[in-house]
């Protein structure tokens, strides 16, 4: 059975799953012998350890489902282990894999939905899309893909723009406050150099986590 942390939040208390090996092994669909090799390479990230025991979380079952699918598309466990270093070390996912960005855009199709004024400006201004020659462009994979697959594409393309619109001033005050501290540390003064690939996927960690957070809270 899956235990519980509890994770404070601004509303309280929320619990989030954690897992043993052999229940990470059965949500996985990955035996609990190569969930330790991959731990031992590199692949997987480490535990959280409370004296023998080890708990993992939801996140460590989408690596496990990630890693799958790389090994059944023909990538070996050294070239993976290389991929999620290079991307924990703050590259994005095309440098990673030594992807030329042109190729990843070279496919990018236009989309046919009717999109307002307003949400092609706001996804355009986000740098989620972009007017090529009066056509309007998904530039952004994930919402290019979820809109694709989406039976409602102008509703899920409005939200999206809402979504934009409505935490814009939050994202610039946030930035704002993480190149403070990315500039210099607060303890010592001295200078730090960090890219601003860290800094976004560090963000995108912790937002990722509240999000879910948030969503349990409305769904209990």
């Amino acid at each position: 059975m899956a235990a519980w942390v509890s994770v404070q939040g601004d509303a309280g208390d929320v619990g989030l799953a954690e897992y043993r090996l052999d229940e990470l092994a059965q949500l996985s669909g990955v035996n609990a012998r190569n969930i330790r090799a991959y731990r031992e390479r590199g692949l997987l990230d480490p535990p959280r350890r409370v004296g023998r025991s080890a708990y993992y979380d939801d996140a460590h079952v989408a690596q496990l489902r990630l890693i799958a699918s790389l090994l059944n598309k023909g990538f070996s466990s050294a070239h993976i282990a290389e991929f999620f270093s290079s991307v924990r070390h703050g590259q994005d996912l095309a440098e990673a894999l030594g992807i030329e960005r042109a190729e990843l855009t070279a496919h990018r199709s236009p989309i046919t939905a009717d999109v307002s004024e307003s949400d092609a400006r706001t996804l355009v201004e986000a740098g989620l899309a972009e007017l090529a020659d009066g056509v309007f462009v998904l530039t952004d994979p994930a919402l290019s893909a979820a809109v694709a697959a989406s039976d409602d594409q102008p509703a899920l393309i409005g939200t999206a723009a809402r979504v934009a619109r409505l935490t814009a001033d939050a994202v610039d005050d946030l930035a704002e406050q993480a190149a403070a501290v990315s500039t210099s540390d607060p303890e010592s003064g001295q200078a730090v150099d960090i890219t601003p690939t860290v800094v976004a996927r560090a963000f995108n960690h912790s937002f990722h986590r509240a999000f879910r957070r948030a969503l349990h809270l409305r769904a209990s």
